[in-house]
């Protein structure tokens, strides 16, 4: 999956805010991110966070034979992994051109200054040697990676202790750690990147990059240096042109950095020390902030109980009396029982839209008995002969009483509806009238 390209407002409103000092995280021109270390149960394991970018180190070893060309020295190898967990934009089982350039200047940073004495990591001259494996993987990518995983492998390998070894004759005899106390490597210095990040041709400056502003830079000029202030590798990419001021700047400024990240890292290592030799925990687990949701426990906060009585006392005596004033109950019906004033009593009220739905349900309900009468002619005995038959028009409410009669009996009653015409209607009345005047 290709990465999301920045639009062409992002990349404007990034240019210009450099140009006014600026930076979106609200650090100054040479601030670094905040950088935090945590290590694992076992030894050589730890996680570096630079921001919210993370790089998990693990070391391991084991006994192989040594080159050629080098009998009696052992061998370091380093490896950087860059997952899709971490970004997206990164494809997995392929090297890209980012991960190569990474895992070379990884070598040139730490094996190629000599950091680690190999020599030591020698069992038998010409047949065994120690194999140290540094594995770093990118848990989460905001920018400036080769920082971190520079941080990441020297404090992974300063953590790690390999098994200790015993030589008597040709018989080579590895002890667990459960048998002899485990070995730390002779380490010789700690050298540590710095990134610079060039914009508008070189001519402003940023120390330690995030994801966005590596986007829109123009130039990355990357140093490795130790506390001693002792160049370890340069770098120059993307093509700049850079002068020689601007680089000496740039080393200044990191050396001033890689001190403050060495003694942070010295600090962190005494921590882990002093906690494992005092048997308390330790662990992945146990640096995570209690304050986070994520968290296992929360602080017990301290809680003064000696003057408690005497504060409720003061509490009482300052707080307003009672009223004393009883509310009587109410007897409304036989079994009930109000105390109080209330509210009015809603229980059974309708709402004005239950009403209007009952009232149209009830004009339906009159159409409907006055289509059945229609239909099926009902005839009804009123009982007495001399009541008069009612016609009745829905529409224009007229009533016409006509005088039975007096040999009937049967009286017939019809209701008309107001959907039914007229014409149909008024017939047969005015043939009762003609028939009723002949008579």
């Amino acid at each position: 999956m290709k990465e999301t390209p920045l639009s062409n407002c992002e990349r404007r409103f990034l240019l210009r805010a450099i140009e006014e000092k600026k930076r979106l995280d609200g650090r100054q021109t040479y601030d670094y991110r905040n950088i935090k270390i945590s290590f694992g149960t076992d030894y050589g394991c730890c996680i570096v966070e630079l921001g919210k970018t993370r790089v998990l180190g693990q070391v391991s070893c084991e006994l192989v034979s040594p080159k050629l060309n080098r009998a009696t020295e052992g061998i370091l190898f380093f490896n950087l992994e860059l997952s899709q967990m971490a970004a997206p934009a990164f494809e997995p089982g392929r090297q890209s051109d980012l991960l190569v350039k990474l895992n070379r200047l990884l070598e040139r940073c730490l094996r190629n200054s000599k950091c680690i004495d190999t020599e030591s990591l020698c069992v038998v001259a010409g047949e065994k040697v120690w194999q140290i494996r540094v594995d770093l993987h990118l848990l989460n990518h905001d920018g400036n990676i080769i920082d971190a995983a520079s941080i990441a492998a020297i404090v992974a390998l300063c953590h790690f202790r390999r098994p200790d070894v015993s030589v008597q004759g040709d018989e080579v005899t590895l002890y667990t750690l459960e048998e002899r106390d485990p070995v730390p490597l002779s380490i010789h210095h700690m050298p540590i990147c710095v990134s610079f990040a060039f914009f508008q041709q070189g001519t402003y400056l940023l120390v330690d990059p995030n994801e966005r502003e590596e986007r829109v830079m123009d130039g990355l000029l990357v140093i490795a240096m130790n506390k001693h202030r002792e160049i370890c590798t340069i770098q120059s990419s993307c093509g700049i042109m850079l002068l020689k001021d601007q680089v000496l700047r740039c080393s200044k400024i990191a050396g001033v950095k890689v001190a403050e990240i060495t003694e942070l890292i010295q600090k962190a290592l005494e921590n882990d020390q002093k906690v494992r030799k005092e048997g308390g925990k330790f662990g992945f687990a146990e640096s995570i902030a209690n304050q986070r949701i994520t968290a296992f426990r929360m602080e017990k906060a301290p809680i003064d109980t000696s003057d408690v009585e005497e504060k409720a006392e003061e509490i009482i005596s300052e707080a307003e009396p009672p009223s004393e004033v009883v509310s009587k109950p109410v007897l409304w019906t036989p079994g009930t029982a109000q105390i109080g004033e209330g509210i009015e009593n809603s229980w059974g009220d309708l709402e004005d839209s239950e009403k209007e739905d009952e009232d149209e349900g009830g004009s339906d309900e009159a159409i409907i008995l006055d289509s059945i009468k229609m239909d099926t002619g009902e005839v009804s005995n009123i009982g007495s002969q001399d009541a008069p038959i009612v016609l009745s028009d829905s529409e224009e409410e007229e009533m016409i009483i006509l005088e039975p009669d007096k040999n009937r009996k049967k009286i017939r009653t019809q209701t008309i509806s107001a959907t039914q015409v007229k014409a149909p209607s008024k017939k047969p009345v005015k043939k009762r009238k003609k028939k009723r005047a002949a008579n």
